[in-house]
C-alpha cells in the first residue's frame, strides 16, 4: 500500500524538473549566408520559434557559414536584420560556425583515435573515374573504401580527407514527427563520406552534429529538402555518442501549379515583403497557415500562435501560396492597427503623419481601401497632393451638362463659410447644392471628385475635403473648372 504514494511522489517530482526546465525544449534556425533568406525559411524559423516559445524553452540561432566560397557577410547580417523586423527574438548570442574550427578539430581527432574514421588519400581524379565506372555500369555512385582499412604507406603529394566509418548495412531510421518513422537501408544511401576536407575544413552533416549536440538542441524543424541528410547526422551522432534529436521535415512550399516557388510566386528576399509593405503580423500569420492548422481558424495573434502550435499538426503534403491570402490577412491587420501605430508604419514610404491635424480622418478613411502599407502610402499622397493633371476620360465622363454650374456653385458656398473642419460641415455644402439645384447626387459627386482627386476613384469626398482644409479644396475646384473652360 505504501509503494502507491511513494510512486506518486516520484510524479509528482518529474513534473517539477519539468517545469524547471530540467527537460527543455531547444529548437534552432540554421540559416546558411549565401542567399536571402526566403520565405520558406523564415516558415520553418517561425515554426522552431513557436514550438520553443510554447514549451518555456530556448530558440537559437545559428550561422551555418562553413562555405567560405559562398558566404556573404551581407547575406549573414540581411538574415538578422529581417529577424529583429519581425520580432522573432532568439535566445543567447549568434553561433557562427566558422569561428568553431578548432572545436570540430577536436571531434575529428576523437573520432579518428577511436578508429571510426580515417585519413583517404584517393585523388580527385581516381575518385572521378571510380565513379565513371560504375555510371557505365549502372551502379550507384560511391566511395569505395578502398582506405576504410589501409595501414600501408600514403601516396605522396596528396592531402587526405577524413572519411566516417558509416554502416554497410541495416536500416537507418528517422523518427520523424511529420513524416512517421522513415526508413532507409544504409546500402542504398550511405558510403563513408567526408567529414573533413584536404585543407581540414569540416563538412556540413559533421557539423550540424556536432552543434546541435554542444547547444543542448532536442527538436529540429526544418525543411524536407534536408530528409536526405538526417541518416548522415545520425551516424555522426552515434559515432560520437551523442543524443538523437527529434526530427520535424516539413513540406516544401508550392505555387498554385505545384510547382517550386520562384521569385515571380513569392519567393524572394524576406526583407522585399517590408519594401512591399507588408505588416510582420499579416507575414507571420500568413506563414503559419500554411501547412499547419487550427480547425478553421485564419487570424492568430502571436499569443494565439504560440498557445495553438504544435508540429505534430503540420501537414504532410506541400503547402500551396495564396498571395490573395496574404493581401487579406495584410489589409485586416490594417484595419486594425491604431492610427498612432500605423502613421510610424507609413514613415518609410515618406509620410510624416504623427502630428498632421487631420491624422484620424484621413487614416480612417483609407484603412479600408488599402491592402499594403505601400499602396496605402500611395492613397495618402493622392489626396494630399493636388493632382498635376485630370484624366482625360474621367473628365469626359464627369463634366456634361451642367457640372460646370454645380461645381461654381459649391465652390462659391465653400468660399463663404470659415469654419469648416469635419467631413460632416463639407457633406452638408453638398446637400445644399444638390438640394438647390435639384439634382442626383452624382452630379455632384462625380465633377468633385475628379477635380479634387483626377479621377473617378477614391474615399468619401467630405472626407477629402477636412483632410485637405478649405483653402485647398476652393484652390482644387477652381484649377480644374479652369482646366475644362
Amino acid at each position: 500500500m505504501a509503494i502507491l504514494p511513494a510512486f506518486n511522489k516520484c510524479l509528482l517530482k518529474i513534473a517539477q524538473l519539468f517545469t524547471k526546465g530540467f527537460f527543455m525544449v531547444v529548437t534552432r534556425f540554421a540559416p546558411s549566408p549565401t542567399g536571402y533568406l526566403h520565405i520558406g525559411g523564415l516558415r520553418t524559423a517561425l515554426f522552431s520559434y513557436l514550438w520553443a516559445r510554447k514549451n518555456g524553452g530556448k530558440f537559437l540561432l545559428r550561422i551555418e557559414d562553413t562555405d567560405k566560397a559562398r558566404n556573404s557577410q551581407e547575406a549573414a547580417e540581411a538574415i538578422v536584420k529581417a529577424f529583429h523586423w519581425l520580432g522573432l527574438e532568439h535566445d543567447g548570442e549568434i553561433t557562427y560556425q566558422s569561428q568553431r574550427d578548432d572545436i570540430y578539430a577536436i571531434y575529428i581527432k576523437r573520432l579518428l583515435d577511436e578508429g571510426k574514421a580515417y585519413r583517404c588519400y584517393m585523388s580527385k581524379e581516381e575518385l572521378d573515374a571510380l565513379r565513371e565506372t560504375q555510371t557505365a555500369n549502372k551502379e550507384r555512385a560511391k566511395y569505395d573504401g578502398r582506405y576504410r582499412d589501409f595501414d600501408g604507406t600514403p601516396p605522396e603529394g596528396v592531402e587526405p580527407v577524413i572519411r566516417i566509418k558509416a554502416p554497410l548495412e541495416g536500416e537507418i531510421i528517422v523518427r520523424d514527427g511529420v513524416k512517421g518513422d522513415v526508413v532507409f537501408k544504409a546500402e542504398d544511401i550511405l558510403d563513408d563520406f567526408v567529414i573533413a576536407r584536404g585543407d581540414g575544413s569540416p563538412t556540413y552533416n559533421f557539423v550540424v552534429a556536432i552543434d546541435d549536440h554542444l547547444m543542448g538542441v532536442t527538436e529540429v524543424i526544418r525543411g524536407d529538402d534536408h530528409l536526405s541528410n538526417t541518416p548522415k547526422q545520425i551516424v555522426v551522432y552515434e559515432a560520437l555518442g551523442f543524443a538523437v534529436p527529434k526530427f520535424y521535415h516539413v513540406p516544401m512550399i508550392h505555387n498554385h501549379e505545384g510547382k517550386k516557388l520562384s521569385k515571380r510566386d513569392g519567393a524572394t528576399d524576406v526583407m522585399a515583403y517590408k519594401e512591399m509593405g507588408y505588416t510582420p503580423q499579416a507575414l507571420l500569420n500568413f506563414l503559419v497557415r500554411l501547412g499547419w492548422s487550427n480547425g478553421d481558424q485564419e487570424i492568430f495573434s502571436m499569443d494565439e500562435m504560440m498557445e495553438c502550435f504544435n508540429p505534430k499538426n503540420i501537414n504532410r503534403s506541400a503547402s500551396i501560396y495564396n498571395t490573395e491570402k496574404l493581401d487579406w490577412l495584410n489589409s485586416h491587420y490594417i484595419k486594425n492597427t491604431p492610427n498612432d501605430e500605423l502613421a510610424e508604419l507609413l514613415e518609410p514610404y515618406g509620410l510624416l503623419l504623427t502630428s498632421h491635424d487631420k491624422k484620424e480622418i484621413l487614416l480612417d478613411a483609407l484603412k479600408e481601401r488599402a491592402k499594403t502599407l505601400k499602396e496605402m502610402a500611395q492613397l495618402v499622397n493622392e489626396i494630399i497632393i493636388a493632382p498635376e493633371s485630370l484624366d482625360e476620360k474621367a473628365v469626359e465622363k464627369a463634366f456634361k451638362g451642367d457640372a460646370k454650374e454645380v461645381l461654381e456653385n459649391f465652390v462659391s458656398k465653400v468660399s463663404a463659410c470659415s469654419e469648416l473642419h469635419l467631413p460632416s460641415d463639407y457633406h452638408h455644402l453638398m446637400e445644399e447644392v444638390v438640394k438647390e439645384m435639384n439634382i442626383g447626387f452624382g452630379k455632384i459627386g462625380q465633377p468633385l471628385r475628379v477635380a479634387l482627386l483626377g479621377k473617378m476613384s477614391g474615399p468619401g469626398l467630405d472626407s477629402v475635403m477636412a483632410i485637405i482644409g478649405r483653402d485647398e479644396t476652393i484652390a482644387r475646384v477652381k484649377s480644374a473648372l479652369a482646366q475644362i473652360a
